[in-house]
């Protein structure tokens, strides 16, 4: 295989913290390669080395005459006003082709991608579209290697089934940062683990993510017993020293810088075997004896006009884990707000039991504040925090969490995503529940975070219900899986595969429908449309503007669940007031979009 480029002792910091350290890796095409390791091992920040946007502190980075590269951030910003269409064309400004050739290259891509409406505008897509378009904007240079970072924390499942399907089939290489097991499982054939546990502070493995992990166990293994063994072999020659060993001889002298090398070598084999830090995550039950903890009878809830489920019924029990699945914006958000009591149905009731105790996990993280300290929002009460009847200091706590000492005084907002994660972790650790509910939690957790949140969630006592695109997640924790639709209808599955399934089977289904549609000959006459060139222009855009109005109020109703906003109620009827305005023009667009359709329908 061909050398595509390479890092050289290649080293990183920031201030005082090393992220990484004399790192030399080579990547050949072909490889796809999957970059994992600890939030904070400086996945991230090698990635943008790697891409020619951030300089090493030390070492060189060569690559491939000509190298075609495509770098996906986590982060995906499109500017007001430009569209689908627009932003490919601007990636594409650089590329030395024909109109004619753009174009097509252009239109080629959307439709692979599976845009429908080219001329929406970007900054109103979804998180999973916008992320299938920031993807699409490195595709369209048709790069000899892919950089990506974290490219599946915005997709639901049906985006990352699309990514999994779009990077086995290709024919470019990749390096992709993600703790996705069962995306890393199924696209990479190259595994690599930036980690300080390993001595050339990386581990690199031929295979996939199962494969990687039978070879890092018996590493970490043999680096065990290498510091045992090395531990006993200071032991005795500590004992040799003790003795007063005369320096006299070249071989004694031999031997006494022989201990001290040995000394030296047990030293670096304890501090990278201790490296294998992992957070220490609890959730406290309140181990309640009702039968029933919550009960969904006949639940309708439609938003801005259109009808998210109907006459859904379930029971939440004590060990029931509950899995939430369908597409972005089908209402999952919406029903765990409606469990927990912050919106009401439209219909069917909700009825939790007598007192019961539900604590929420909120993927928008909108009860912390950034210019809040680590310690402040870790131990609102003072230098000690009190944990199932035990008091602990402060800094006992954040080590629970893998936060430094130091890092105390850091402002929340200038955490990493993955840090901010666990302070809400530990937040809610601190209150014992009957029933947890937890959307999206896993984002921006390392795969050792993940795996303790799942171990400490299959022994929650309570009932729990999950909200993640997390596959490995919901396959080995959730005893029901609850899938919505987006027609209005739900169904329990017992677990994933069948699940999956459904899904192929359905959308095998509305293919044959709409091949079976376009078979049907038009009728000889039809009636011209009816919309005039200004309500034409309205049509074209107005589905944007829905999405960007429900975005709105979906915005709107997160800051009704503020804690600085509920204290105040005058802040909170202000706010009230703006949800039920919000509420109203997504409404008045949906009637609007009805009017228009109608139009366009042949008489």
């Amino acid at each position: 295989m061909a050398l595509l480029f390479r890092c050289d002792s290649i080293t990183k910091s920031f201030g005082f913290r090393q992220l990484f350290k004399g790192i030399s890796i080579s990547f050949e095409d072909g490889e796809r390669t999957g970059l994992i390791g600890p939030n904070g091992s400086g996945k991230s920040t090698l990635l943008s080395i790697l891409a020619g946007l951030e300089q090493a502190d030390s070492g060189t980075l060569t690559q491939r005459r000509k190298l075609k590269l495509g770098y996906v951030r986590q982060a995906d910003v499109f500017e007001a006003g430009v569209t689908v269409r627009q932003a490919l064309a601007e990636a594409l400004q650089e590329a030395h082709l024909e109109e004619h050739d753009r174009e097509t290259r252009i239109e080629t891509l959307l439709d692979k991608v599976g845009f429908a409406d080219w001329d929406q505008e970007a900054a109103t897509l979804s998180g999973g579209w916008r992320k299938r378009l920031a993807i699409a904007c490195q595709l369209i240079n048709e790069p000899d290697v892919l950089l990506l970072d974290e490219p599946t924390n915005h997709l639901d499942l049906e985006g990352i089934y699309w990514l999994e399907k779009l990077l086995k089939s290709s024919g470019f290489a990749f390096l992709v940062v993600s703790h996705d097991r069962y995306f890393l499982e199924n696209v990479t054939n190259r595994t690599i683990e930036l980690n300080a546990a390993y001595a050339d502070g990386y581990l690199s493995i031929n295979g996939n993510y199962t494969q990687f992990l039978e070879k890092k166990e018996n590493y970490l293994a043999a680096q065990a017993s290498l510091e045992q063994s090395t531990a006993s072999r200071v032991r005795r020659e500590i004992e040799w020293l003790r003795r007063g060993a005369k320096a006299r001889t070249t071989k004694a002298k031999g031997r006494i810088q022989a201990a001290h090398e040995a000394m030296e070598s047990l030293a670096d084999l304890r501090e990278r075997n201790s490296a294998q830090q992992i957070a220490a995550l609890d959730f406290t039950g309140t181990n309640r004896q009702t039968r029933k903890l919550l009960v969904a009878d006949k639940v309708t809830k439609s938003l801005g006009g259109r009808l998210l489920f109907k006459e859904l019924s379930f029971t939440l029990m004590p060990g029931m884990k509950l899995g939430l699945l369908g597409p972005n914006g089908i209402g999952k958000t919406t029903l765990i707000k409606m469990l927990s009591g912050e919106l009401a149905p439209d219909s069917g009731t909700i009825r939790p039991a007598d007192r019961l105790r539900i604590t929420l996990f909120d993927q928008a993280r909108l009860t912390l504040d950034p210019k809040q300290s680590l310690k402040k929002a870790l131990s609102p009460g003072g230098e000690t925090v009190s944990f199932r009847d035990e008091t602990m200091h402060i800094s006992s706590w954040a080590k629970r969490f893998l936060f430094r000492t130091e890092q105390l005084d850091m402002l929340v907002g200038d955490l990493s995503g993955g840090e901010q994660a666990r302070i809400l972790i530990a937040g809610i650790m601190r209150q014992p529940a009957d029933v947890l509910i937890l959307d999206e939690p896993t984002n921006d957790l390392d795969i050792p975070s993940l795996e303790v949140l799942e171990e400490s969630l299959a022994d929650f006592p309570g009932a729990l219900v999950l909200v993640t695109h997390d596959r490995y997640l919901l396959d080995n924790l959730c005893t029901d899986l609850l899938g919505l639709d987006g027609a209005g209808g739900a169904r329990i599955y017992a677990d994933l595969s069948q699940y999956e399934k459904a899904v192929a089977a359905a959308g095998a289904e509305r293919k044959k429908s709409n091949a079976v549609r376009k078979d049907v000959p038009p009728p000889v006459k039809e009636k011209p449309k009816k919309l005039s060139y200004l309500e034409q222009r309205e049509w074209e855009k107005i589905e944007g503007r829905i999405v960007a109005a429900e975005a709105e109020l979906d915005a709107k109703h997160k800051l009704l669940g503020d804690p600085a906003v509920m204290a105040d109620h005058i802040k909170m009827a202000e706010i009230g007031r703006q949800v039920a305005a919000a509420q109203t023009a997504v409404e008045e667009l949906y009637r609007r979009w009805e009017e228009l359709q109608a139009k366009q329908v042949p008489g």
